[in-house]
């Protein structure tokens, strides 16, 4: 089953182990009452487990009907929750972990725009500002691009138009539902621009970087999650050191500091073989889930060549990471599909393996 939408703090989504809350903390920046809170609510009104998503959000998992409300209550204060569904849907802002001042500027005047303005989007429908000398957001999550100069691009397109301001993007946005994206959930801007384009694209779009490594970086010290959760303990104490940048790729960017005291769950050598693992959380935490996925890809992570990256999928969704791995395995009712350098539901080079035969063929 595809839902088509992503849950939020407001809304959250049913799973197998109870609803999961989708936090968006503005400017994916957390300070230290922030972190402290999060954490709190994660062991009060959930299981524990607090996750870091592919769109640089935090999500709580094993929240209740009856946890909910209060969950909200403690966060609110801490401006982490929207006034109402419609603007927390809105208000979909993926922000560089190597933000400026003026990209924050840049990132807070867009969230106002968005969150004063009617626009009926789909529910993934997203912007990335992305203004750092090259963008690293390329390959994530985004509908409308804010990148360096600033430019304004529409995804799937290699040109840009400038940017002058968050009415840019908005008029972006309402060219998107005129010209037929769908405020259904399902609709996203490359497959429009695959058809026809924007006026006004006349700069080329500036060079992308790599993402980057767990380790040292000019802003502080990038780390690193495995399979992007972060236990609540070891999120307070990252939070009390300084401030935190969430990252779409499982890592966050610890500001300011070169070195960390041992904490649980973080990555910090980019050769540590957990690092090439993609998993969702798989069965039972997934109802669609058809087999537990991150100890069977703990178990393998040894024999996947250093360079390569081995997703395992619970269902065919691909969740966990939705582009192509080198590996991927992905659960169905017969057993495990191995697919070859390709995403979680292409075809299959073998089908319906036992994990116990997986060490002889990948």
């Amino acid at each position: 089953m595809i839902r088509g939408w992503c849950p939020g703090a407001l809304q959250p989504m049913e799973s197998g182990d109870g609803w999961v809350v989708r936090i968006r903390p503005p400017g994916g920046r957390l300070d230290a009452a922030q972190a402290q809170a999060i954490a709190d609510a994660a062991q009060t009104h959930g299981n524990g487990v607090i996750e870091l998503t592919g769109r640089a959000n935090l999500q709580l998992r094993g929240v209740t009907p009856a946890t909910h409300a209060p969950l909200i209550a403690a966060l609110r204060p801490h401006g982490l929750i929207d006034p109402d569904i419609a603007t927390e849907t809105r208000r979909n802002i993926l922000v560089t972990p190597f933000a400026d001042a003026a990209a924050d500027a840049l990132a807070a005047d867009l969230a106002a725009a968005l969150s004063a303005s009617d626009l009926a989007l789909p529910a993934k429908f997203g912007f990335a500002v992305d203004t750092g000398p090259a963008p690293v957001l390329t390959r994530d999550p985004a509908d409308i691009r804010i990148e360096a100069g600033p430019t304004l691009r529409a995804d799937g397109m290699d040109r840009a138009a400038p940017y002058r301001g968050p009415q840019d993007a908005l008029a972006l946005a309402r060219w998107f539902l005129d010209r037929g994206g769908s405020p259904d959930g399902r609709g996203r801007m490359a497959a429009l621009t695959a058809r026809v384009q924007p006026p006004g694209a006349t700069l080329p779009a500036p060079r992308p970087a790599a993402p980057p490594q767990p380790g040292p970086q000019a802003q502080g010290l990038m780390v690193a999650l495995e399979f992007g959760q972060i236990a609540p303990d070891t999120l307070r104490r990252l939070g009390r050191l300084t401030p935190l940048r969430l990252t779409p790729w499982r890592m966050l960017l610890v500001e300011g500091v070169r070195h960390l005291p041992a904490l649980e769950g973080l990555i910090l050598d980019p050769r540590d073989p957990r690092n090439r693992l993609r998993a969702c959380p798989g069965a039972p935490a997934c109802p669609q889930g058809q087999a537990a996925t991150r100890p069977l890809a703990r178990a393998l992570a040894p024999l996947i060549p250093p360079d390569a990256v081995l997703h395992v999928s619970g269902c065919a969704k691909g969740c966990g990471w939705p582009r192509a791995a080198d590996l991927t395995l992905t659960a169905t009712p017969e057993g495990f599909d191995l697919i070859r350098h390709g995403r979680a539901h292409d075809p299959a080079a073998l089908r319906g393996l036992h994990p116990d035969q997986l060490p002889k063929v990948l």
